[in-house]
């Protein structure tokens, strides 16, 4: 099996358009880079410079909030699905 990586409509010019992407378990980490591998540029978007989530994306493994778990060393085990939520603010 494998984990199932929902993309939001913001970054699925990346993505070739699709909402769903499947890619290998592994950490959390491993996970952005199997992405990365599949859809270059993914990787730029969720870390920053020193390889940090970035603050303004939010990732949820299955209804969890990574930042709340093991942050990218997080276990996503098969058929677990991972939600990418960009931020939204406003005034």
């Amino acid at each position: 099996m494998a984990v199932t990586v929902r993309i939001p409509t913001t970054l699925r010019p990346l993505s070739g358009g699709d909402k769903l992407v499947e890619v290998p378990s592994g950490t959390l980490s491993d996970v952005i880079a199997a992405l990365e591998a599949a859809h270059e540029g993914l990787a730029d978007r969720l870390l920053d410079e020193d390889g940090a989530l970035r603050k303004f994306v939010n990732i949820f493994v299955d209804d969890d909030d990574v930042r709340y778990l093991d942050g990218l060393d997080t276990v996503v085990s098969d058929g677990i699905t991972v939600s990418i939520i960009p931020a939204v603010a406003g005034g």
